[in-house]
């Protein structure tokens, strides 16, 4: 009898120690390095340009953040959210538009400040697209800074700071539909060097350009589809 008091004893305490674990358990934080796509007004840096907003209905039908693919991802993946470095209209090399320099708005600018996250998602080049594609040489050490106003030199030097600023962070580099095939390649390439994931998107509804609600909802599918299988 006494036997059996103890196994229950000690069946009833694993469990107790089991579900107190899952109650605990800590939850990973994402943070968002971002262009356009990934903004939105109050949940950004508040000198960062921006295109979604409670009051953008005159470009987009997004205008709740929670209609956003980040928060949404968040959200139903049951994470944290970090920092989201979001600035429209940047571009991952120095090279803007109208032949600006870009170096302050940059992903490898911004890099450096998000945060102490479990997992960072990385959602850019499509301002390098639309730019005209400056794409350079590859290029995977002794960068200069003529080289960063090419997209190749510049991906390469964005990810090698990462992975050196953000040890042991799982990186994910989300890779934008409708850009120049020389910029998708080459980001899969240089993803690859340095063994980075990348979530390339399909089939994402858009309006000027940009994700519609629908087209939110379907990126945070595609991005959780794959956060599942990482962890």
């Amino acid at each position: 009898m006494r036997k059996v008091f103890v196994i229950i004893v000690v069946g009833v305490l694993a469990s107790l120690g089991a579900s107190a674990q899952t109650a605990f358990e800590v939850k990973q934080t994402i943070s968002i390095l971002g262009d356009s796509y990934s903004t939105f007004r109050g949940y950004i840096p508040e000198e960062y340009a921006t295109w979604y907003s409670s009051s953008s209905l005159d470009r987009t039908d997004v205008i709740d953040v929670k209609q956003t693919w980040w928060w949404k991802t968040i959200k139903d993946g049951g994470y944290k959210l970090g920092v989201n470095d979001s600035y429209s209209g940047a571009t991952i090399s120095y090279y803007g538009y109208n032949d600006e320099d870009y170096a302050d708005r940059s992903f490898i600018t911004r890099v450096t400040r998000l945060g102490n996250p479990d997992i960072i998602l990385i959602f850019g080049a499509t301002n390098d697209s639309w730019t005209g594609g400056r794409i350079g040489e590859y290029l995977y050490s002794d960068f200069k800074r003529s080289d960063l106003f090419t997209y190749r030199p510049a991906l390469a030097k964005l990810l090698q700071s990462a992975q050196e600023r953000y040890p042991n962070v799982k990186l994910y580099f989300i890779i934008n539909t409708e850009l120049l095939d020389e910029i998708t390649e080459s980001t899969k390439v240089i993803c690859d060097h340095y063994g980075v994931d990348y979530i390339e998107l399909y089939d994402i509804e858009k309006l000027n350009g940009h994700p519609t609600i629908k087209g939110m909802t379907t990126i945070s599918e595609q991005v959780l589809n794959v956060l599942k299988k990482g962890y």
